[in-house]
């Protein structure tokens, strides 16, 4: 009976699949939940807030000059069902996405704009994410640029 019952905390929500069908009821949380042993299968999903650093990115800028930028994103699940169900690994993903579209926004902008306004990047990177990975069940609540690198010989 003790293998029937299960936990989940406050910043948890627990996806649980019947022979290999998802449940109806949508995700279980806080608190007890039963599962029957050898029929049913669960997944816990944190609901906190995470963050990743986006590696060190090479850019080259529209006018032909290449730097080194590196963010951080904030991001949480906001759709437990369709982290789980939509995606099969939304971290990994959504740093995968994170760096592409670092590469992608600032490689249309020119140095000048890179570096003088930073929040607008920032902000344009943040739409383009959450406009990515909201059919995942995923929230990115902020993208800050970290650290924008030139070349030696302009340094």
């Amino acid at each position: 009976i003790w293998g029937c019952v299960k936990v989940v905390q406050e910043y948890e929500r627990a996806v649980i699949f019947r022979l290999g069908r998802l449940k109806s009821g949508g995700a279980k949380g806080p608190g007890l939940f039963f599962i029957i042993p050898c029929i049913d299968n669960y997944i816990k999903v944190d609901l906190r807030t995470a963050a990743f650093d986006v590696q060190p990115q090479e850019i080259l800028t529209r006018d032909s000059v290449t730097v080194s930028v590196d963010a951080v994103v904030f991001f949480q699940v906001s759709n437990p069902l369709a982290a789980v169900c939509n995606n099969d690994d939304y971290v990994r993903s959504t740093k995968l996405v994170a760096a592409t579209t670092l590469r992608n926004v600032l490689g249309t902008k020119n140095l000048t704009d890179i570096l003088s306004d930073r929040e607008a990047m920032a902000d344009t990177m943040h739409e383009t994410l959450e406009e990515v990975t909201n059919p995942w069940g995923i929230h990115v609540e902020r993208v800050e640029l970290k650290d924008v690198r030139l070349p030696k010989n302009m340094q």
